[in-house]
């Protein structure tokens, strides 16, 4: 009898709010990941440099992220990852479709710095919260996903700050 291995279930680091700063334990917690998705307010390209050493990055603009290499990001993203299928962008109320409508199995947000999960008619929202400079009393997150069958596992991550 031959065995094999299961292919392993794909992880996204899901990351928001940096304005600017990495954080090296924002890293240590991505380490591992197949991809890192940005959902906006990077502040500068250094974030995207240091977070692109860990894992591929698909990064969206947010309303911070001025100048010319903010330019190159878009306002919104779709990430396709084992067969499901990502909505990204910075601001959840500048969302203009319905996911469930679009084929989406997910919406992945910021802006708000308060890390969210929640399911609404079978479509994921996730907000990782904010890895950036600590704001009022929140906490300082981000979130990992991983891709099983017809699910995403979402699972938000504080870090120590």
């Amino acid at each position: 009898m031959i065995a094999y291995a299961r292919p392993a279930m794909p992880r996204i680091g899901v990351i928001s709010d940096t304005h600017g700063l990495v954080r090296p334990e924002a890293l240590r917690a991505l380490a591992g990941a197949d991809l890192i998705v940005h959902a906006g307010d990077v502040g500068a390209p250094e974030v995207l440099e240091a977070l692109r050493a860990v894992a591929p990055v698909v990064a969206v603009r947010g309303n911070n992220d001025r100048g010319r290499w903010a330019r190159a990001l878009a306002e919104t993203e779709v990430v396709e990852r084992a067969g499901r299928a990502l909505y990204v962008l910075h601001d959840l109320h500048e969302l203009d479709l319905d996911p469930r409508a679009a084929g989406f199995d997910a919406v992945i947000v910021g802006h708000s710095h308060r890390p969210r999960v929640e399911r609404r008619d079978g479509v994921l929202y996730l907000n990782p919260g904010s890895a950036g400079p600590r704001r009022l009393k929140l906490p300082v997150t981000l979130a990992r996903a991983h891709v099983s069958g017809r699910r995403i596992i979402p699972e938000i991550v504080q870090l120590q700050a």
